[in-house]
């Protein structure tokens, strides 16, 4: 599915968070689609479960994936007004980003560009 970088200073749990938010955002994991099991993902990348439930955890908390009892974790279909809380804090973010990219004096130009080709490669692949 992915592989980790053991050399990167972020924690595993946070890399595993980050790969599979990204997956769900290209588009690789579907709305409603089953995502591994944390003893079947833990095995493949040969590290401990505890680390794999921390990370469904997270994503569980943010909207990401719903949990089954006795079922699984599936992807959580894309509902605008559920996650408004999590685009806040994603906008606070971007502002932050962006007040420093101003200050390393980038271009507005340069980072208007930058989001146009962001939404440009989400319009290309269709969401389902």
């Amino acid at each position: 599915m992915f592989q980790l970088d053991f050399k990167d200073r972020r924690p595993l749990y946070e890399q595993i968070k980050e790969k599979m938010k990204l997956l769900m955002i290209n588009g690789v994991l579907k709305a409603n689609e089953k995502i591994p099991s944390v003893r079947e993902l833990a095995q493949s990348l040969t590290i401990n479960p505890n680390t794999i439930q921390k990370s469904y955890k997270d994503l569980e908390t943010e909207g990401f994936i719903y949990s089954v009892r006795g079922k699984g974790s599936f992807v959580t279909p894309l509902d605008h007004t559920a996650n408004q809380s999590r685009c806040n804090e994603l906008i606070t973010e971007l502002e932050k980003i962006a007040a420093e990219l101003m200050y390393l004096n980038i271009q507005k130009e340069q980072i208007i560009a930058c989001i146009d080709t962001i939404y440009q490669k989400g319009e290309a692949e269709p969401n389902d």
